[in-house]
Order: structure tokens, then C-alpha cells, then sequence
């Protein structure tokens, strides 16, 4: 449960903002997602590759 401290004459627009950011920090819609179709361990080794050596290439841009 997400507990949000209000202080007194706070806006209600900053208020409702904290709980957005606090609720995504939380990750419970990205985990629903995943949640909802399967899959293989095999793919999800070969994207985390892909996006290191993405990562990788954009580190070694910076540097050259």
C-alpha cells in the first residue's frame, strides 16, 4: 500500500503527482505487462545481450 504523507494546503495536483511517481517506482503496471504473455528464458538472454552491447557501444562513443 502506497502512503502518501499530505501536508496541510499542499496542492492537490503535487500530491497526485508523488503518487504517480511513487506508484511507478514501484513497478507493478511494468510486471502486469510482463505478466501477461510468456516469454522463453532463451529470448530474454539474447535481449539483455543486445542491450549490453548497445550500452557498450554508446560508453565507447562517449570515450572516442
Amino acid at each position: 500500500m502506497i502512503i502518501i504523507p499530505v501536508k496541510e494546503g499542499e496542492n492537490i495536483d503535487r500530491v497526485l503527482k508523488k503518487y504517480k511517481r511513487k506508484f511507478e517506482k514501484t513497478g507493478v503496471v511494468k510486471e502486469l505487462r510482463e505478466r501477461q504473455k510468456f516469454t522463453k528464458p532463451s529470448i530474454k538472454k539474447r535481449e539483455q545481450k543486445l542491450k549490453a552491447i548497445y550500452i557498450n557501444t554508446l560508453k565507447l562513443q562517449d570515450l572516442a
